[in-house]
């Protein structure tokens, strides 16, 4: 069975249509290796221009002669002249081809290319009587042989689990799909920028280590055969640059992989990017400042507005952002005023009189009871741009606590669209309190608790000659690109995302 090159719709092909299908291709490369024209042998096509740049300034392109490079996505077969549809990187671009100007060999063994190969076209650029702009071929050449066939144009790939699993496919049939990954670059470019210009350090710290830390998360693990020793893949950067901070870089970040062995659901990737900066003299409330500029600037930058719209919300990320204690949310949100309970058995007791449990392994305290009625209480109603902030010590074992009430910390993060996608603190850097701290999570551990910290000797020694007051953070990329995209799933904006294979 022959494909249909003629841009009409037809049914996706049965096995046996397939198998038919791949056996023409093959032939059709093996003529070609025959004539003495594999397409595989050519290294290099110095094409001159993008469709987007022809189409976008016609005036300056009219009667020139460019070079165009892409994969050829529509056809039309009309005696002694056809048209087809090029894509490159930036757009599409209508071709005329005509065998009295490439030749009538040319013209013939252009007939028989297919859709998907890969074409290199040299001609002048023209309007049609219809007024579409478009390229008159002087000479096409194959560069590549598509041996598989796309998907049916009218159909298209739809179908999310492939998408997700074939990208490079995907790319091809959506290309607006692209758009994402654009932004997602330039938001990363947008976080340098904004970072080095205030004078930051980009730096890198390991992804393989002896203790997994910095984070409250179940990690991966590897084993090293030289030394044979089991290693962790991180779940945070933040023990390591806080180390830089003691040796005296002020100010740095690390954009980069993070890896945790936990589930899959649109709002996590067991690997994901994050990126986390620490700052020297300063505390949570610069991160605060710095959070917002940086997600609010590049919205504005990027998508030239702070009206967003995100998982069928419209979400205003004008600067000015709401800032809140967790007291003052559960007060609000759920009625529960905490700053007047001063009892753990009366704070248990207000939680589960609302249905609230606290976890098994989590200790029956007041701070505890409080995190809790806001996790599963609060943080679904959280729509606009919210930093949540002075954070229960219980949760937050390497966050300094508040000098008004030690029951809590100098700990936010910033939710939109209930979904977290910050979380910073005023550092703990008193070596004392610090052990007290890891040496709190190893119970929980202990407990049953595999997500609980580890307790880090090397660390410890670090703060020991001294961490000056510094204010850290780490903000998810891929959930922040999710929201100037509108994207419903992490798994659109990361392009190789985690999937289960197949069978």
């Amino acid at each position: 069975m022959a494909e249909n090159n003629n841009n009409m719709p037809v049914a996706e092909p049965t096995e046996a249509q397939m198998s038919e299908i791949l056996k023409v291709r093959r032939d059709k490369l093996a003529n070609l290796v025959a004539d003495g024209k594999n397409p595989f042998v050519i290294t290099k096509f110095d094409f001159t221009d993008y469709s987007a740049d022809i189409k976008a300034d016609f005036e300056k392109y009219e009667g020139k002669t460019v070079k165009i490079a892409g994969r050829m996505m529509s056809r039309r077969i009309m005696g002694k002249a056809s048209f087809a549809g090029v894509q490159d990187t930036k757009g599409k671009i209508q071709l005329y081809v005509k065998r009295d100007d490439i030749g009538q060999d040319e013209y013939a063994a252009f007939k028989k290319f297919d859709i998907g190969d890969i074409v290199g076209v040299e001609g002048f650029v023209f309007k049609t009587q219809t007024g579409e702009i478009s390229i008159h071929a002087h000479s096409i050449v194959m560069l590549s042989k598509s041996l598989l066939p796309l998907p049916e144009k009218f159909h298209g790939l739809k179908d999310n689990d492939l998408r997700y699993r074939q990208r490079y496919v995907d790319l091809i049939m959506n290309p607006d799909v692209k758009n994402n990954f654009i932004i997602r670059s330039k938001f990363i470019k947008f976080m340098r920028k904004y970072l080095d210009d205030m004078d930051y350090i980009e730096v890198e710290t390991p992804v393989l280590n002896t203790i997994a830390g910095g984070a409250s998360a179940r990690p991966f693990i590897t084993h090293h055969n030289t030394l044979n020793l089991d290693m962790y893949m991180r779940i945070a950067t933040e023990l390591p640059l806080k180390r830089l901070i003691v040796g005296g870089m002020d100010r740095v970040y690390e954009i980069g992989r993070i890896f945790r062995n936990e589930g899959m659901d649109p709002k996590h990737n067991p690997e994901f990017t994050s990126i986390e900066l620490y700052q020297a003299y300063a505390d949570f409330h610069d991160m605060m400042d710095i959070a917002e500029g940086i997600i609010s600037g590049a919205a504005k930058e990027i998508l030239g507005t702070y009206e967003v719209e995100w998982l069928g919300e419209k979400i205003d990320l004008t600067p000015g952002w709401r800032r809140l204690t967790m007291v003052d949310a559960v007060k609000e949100y759920v009625g529960i005023d905490f700053g007047a309970i001063t009892d753990d058995a009366e704070a248990v007791a207000a939680a589960e009189k609302i249905g609230v449990e606290l976890a098994e392994t989590a200790d029956k305290t007041w701070g505890n009871a409080l995190y809790a009625c806001f996790d599963q209480r609060v943080e679904e109603k959280l729509i606009q741009p919210t930093f949540i902030t002075m954070y229960p010590v219980e949760v937050s074992p390497l966050t300094k606590a508040s000098p008004e009430d030690p029951r809590l910390t100098e700990r936010f993060e910033l939710f939109v669209c209930h979904s977290e996608l910050a979380n910073a603190y005023s550092e703990l850097n008193d070596p004392y309190v610090q052990r007290e701290r890891f040496e709190k999570q190893l119970e929980l551990r202990d407990r049953g608790d595999d997500e609980a910290e580890m307790l880090d000797e090397d660390f410890l020694t670090s703060l020991e000659y001294g961490m000056p007051p510094t204010g850290g953070m780490g903000i998810g990329v891929d959930r922040v690109v999710m929201l100037l995209t509108n994207s419903d799933t992490i798994r659109e904006v990361i392009l190789f995302p985690t999937m289960k294979p197949l069978d």
